[in-house]
């Protein structure tokens, strides 16, 4: 686990600010979430275009037919020009729907986030959690001048 978290940090993924806070690549990590969405896309594709090929009734006939469903499954558009018949396309739409919605959506997120700023909740934590530190320390200020100023009325008083 301890390895893990070093290769992390030393993958320039996300740093460590001085709250805490983990604060990720989003550059990185689109790039390496879209590269993971095109090799699904040709992995998946050459797998229904080879399970498809040579069955008759198949609307799936060349490579880029089979490109063409997988990234119509991966973005739930589903035109229905192309379809799988077979068990092994049918599996690989299904791999390539749920796979591939997770990593759209996931990437759309990230970009909704970083153009229109719906989320600062960490900005804003970030900010409390400071106040906080101040808040602590003057808190703490005042307490000692209190208990010095406890110790003379006591002093006085005897």
């Amino acid at each position: 686990m301890i390895i893990l978290q070093n290769a992390m940090e030393k993958s320039q993924l996300y740093k460590v600010d001085e709250f805490g806070v983990k604060n990720y690549n989003y550059g990185i990590l689109g790039l390496l979430s879209l590269s993971l969405f095109s090799v699904l896309n040709i992995i998946l594709g050459y797998i229904t275009f080879m399970a498809e090929t040579g069955v008759s009734g198949s609307p799936v006939q060349t490579y880029v037919d089979a490109l063409w469903l997988m990234l119509m499954s991966s973005t739930t558009i589903g035109f229905g020009d192309v379809y799988p018949i077979t068990f092994i396309g049918r599996a690989a739409v299904f791999v390539m729907f749920v796979l591939g919605v997770g990593i759209l959506g996931g990437v759309g997120a990230v970009f909704a986030n970083k153009i229109f700023g719906f989320a600062d909740t960490n900005i804003k934590n970030r900010e409390l959690r400071k106040q906080n530190e101040e808040i602590f320390a003057q808190n703490t200020a005042i307490f000692s001048k209190l208990e010095q100023l406890e110790e003379k009325l006591e002093s006085i008083s005897k």
